[in-house]
C-alpha cells in the first residue's frame, strides 16, 4: 500500500492513515513543507515557517496486514484515510472493508474527488474542491475540475455523508471563489457542510497568508448560499492530543 505514517488521538479514539502519491499537482499543498501530521508537537510549529521545506518522500511503506498489526494495538472508532491522494492506492477498497469488518470503524475518506470509488465501506467524505472556475482550477492544480465536480454530485447521490472543504488564498482563490464554490454546492444541497482553510505559505509562491477579515469575508460569501459554513485559520488550539505510531 502507499501508507507511510499512522497518527493515534487516543481520547476520541481516532487513528489517521497517511498516504503517499497525488494524481494532482497543487501549488499549495502542505505536503511541499511537510509530509508527516502537522498536529504532532514535532511539526505542529513548523508548518508556520514561510521557508520551512519538506523532507524527501518516504521510503518505506506498509502493507494492509501491517497496518491491521499496528491498529490491534489501538483502540479505534475512527479512521481517517487522508495524506496526498488514498484513492489512487489500488489497494484502498480492499483496506476499508477490512476496517469495517474487524475494527467496526467509521470510516473517513479525505480526497480530491477525481477517482470515484465505490462507496460501501466509506462512512464519510471530505471532499477538497480546489477552485470551481475551471481555468484557475488548471493554474492551480494542472488539471480541469469538471470531473471532480462530476463526481461531488455522484458521491452525494450515493448516500454517504459528504462535506467540502477550500483554501482560501489571497489575491488568487479568495472570497469570490469561495464564493462560486458554495454555489456550485447549494446547487446540489445547501446542508452540505463547507469549511474554508486559510492558506499557509509554502516555499515558492508568492502569496501570503490570509488575514482574519479576509476569511471572515470568504465565511460571508459562502454563507450566501449554504447553512453550514465553517473556516480554520491556522491559530485554534488542539482539541486532542495525536502521537505518532508509525
Amino acid at each position: 500500500m502507499n501508507i507511510y505514517h499512522i497518527t493515534y488521538s487516543p481520547q476520541p479514539k481516532i487513528a489517521c492513515l497517511h498516504f503517499w502519491g497525488c494524481n494532482l499537482s497543487c501549488r499549495a499543498c502542505l505536503c511541499h513543507k511537510e509530509i508527516y501530521d502537522c498536529h504532532l508537537e514535532e511539526t505542529k510549529e513548523a508548518i508556520f515557517q514561510p521557508n520551512k521545506v519538506a523532507e524527501p518522500a518516504p521510503k518505506t511503506f506498509l502493507a494492509i496486514n501491517q497496518v491491521q498489526e499496528v491498529l490491534r494495538s489501538l483502540e479505534v472508532q475512527q479512521v481517517i484515510l487522508m495524506g496526498q491522494e488514498p484513492t489512487i492506492d489500488p489497494e484502498l477498497p480492499e483496506l476499508a472493508k477490512e476496517l469495517h469488518i474487524e475494527f467496526g470503524s467509521y470510516n473517513i475518506l479525505l480526497t480530491n474527488g477525481f477517482k470515484l470509488l465505490p462507496m460501501v465501506d466509506f462512512d464519510e467524505v471530505v471532499f477538497s474542491i480546489k477552485a470551481y472556475t475551471d481555468s484557475l482550477h488548471r493554474a492551480y492544480t494542472g488539471k480541469s475540475n469538471q470531473e471532480a465536480l462530476y463526481n461531488f454530485l455522484s458521491i452525494y447521490k450515493s448516500g454517504v455523508k459528504l462535506r467540502a472543504e477550500s483554501i482560501c488564498i489571497p489575491e488568487y482563490i479568495e472570497h469570490n471563489e469561495v464564493e462560486n464554490i458554495a454555489r456550485f454546492i447549494a446547487q446540489i444541497d445547501k446542508n452540505i457542510p463547507y469549511r474554508v482553510d486559510a492558506y499557509l505559505p509554502v516555499a515558492g509562491n508568492p502569496w501570503r497568508r490570509p488575514s482574519v477579515n479576509e476569511m471572515k469575508a470568504a465565511v460571508t460569501a459562502a454563507r450566501r448560499y449554504l447553512n453550514n459554513v465553517s473556516c480554520l485559520t491556522g491559530n485554534e488550539e488542539l482539541k486532542y492530543k495525536v502521537i505518532r505510531i508509525v
